[in-house]
């Protein structure tokens, strides 16, 4: 009886795990498309329910401890539950980066535009969100192999990141007028990016979930596993 009780809690655990993806995925589109748009509603729309995904966090480490303290779970579902520990407290960091695209949103005045830039932030954000809900799939199969390929892509998000910088800065020398939205575009580029790191950290997470061990993946030097 205990044990399918135990298993019924750990399929719960993994599904309201799943749910708070989906909810911070949803999130980081709002928050760029907000602020392509400059729609200040969605904008606050997007921070308005960060409460909720901090909350569904607390939920999931309070319910992660007590199933380790009543179940003295062994093994592959002691895996499972530190994973989703981390793995949340991942998401939820992904999630304040969306709530600072938003804050941006709603800081942007009339100022001088570069819509080249923006169209750029706007496909590095596709390609975030793109990185999130796979890492979520990956997730819910344990699919090591996939969680390796996703890591991989974050060598993407970095190239955004570097042609923005370097649009950016190039605009902003050529005329002075667009040094606010400028630099406002680095800030969002890297939130993007970081966002891109925290896809990564999960993935590391997937194959500790499917291996045991815990691995680096995608760090700037090749390793041999």
């Amino acid at each position: 009886m205990l044990r399918t009780q135990f298993e019924e809690e750990l399929l719960n655990l993994h599904n309201q795990f799943y749910e708070m993806g989906m909810m911070v995925s949803n999130a980081v589109h709002k928050s760029v498309k907000s602020y392509i748009k400059h729609d200040k509603e969605l904008a606050r729309e997007v921070i308005a329910h960060d409460v909720e995904i901090n909350d569904m966090e607390v939920k999931l480490e309070k319910k992660s401890f007590e199933m380790i303290a009543l179940q003295q779970p062994v093994t592959t579902d002691l895996r499972m539950i530190i994973t989703v520990m981390k793995a949340s407290s991942d998401l939820e960091r992904m999630a304040d980066h969306a709530v600072s695209i938003a804050k941006s949103t709603i800081r942007v005045k009339g100022e001088t535009r570069i819509p080249e830039i923006e169209k750029e932030i706007s496909d590095m954000s596709d390609y975030v969100k793109k990185m999130v809900d796979n890492v979520l799939v990956a997730y819910v199969k344990t699919n090591e192999e996939d969680a390796r390929l996703i890591a991989n892509m974050d060598k993407r998000i970095n190239d955004y990141y570097s042609q923005i910088y370097y649009q950016a800065v190039e605009a902003m020398k050529e005329n002075p007028e667009t040094v606010i939205s400028g630099t406002d575009y680095l800030s969002v580029a890297q939130y993007l990016e970081r966002i891109g790191d925290y896809v990564t950290n999960i993935c590391e997470w997937i194959v500790y979930l499917a291996t045991g061990k815990i691995t680096e993946l995608n760090t700037n030097h090749d390793e041999e596993f």
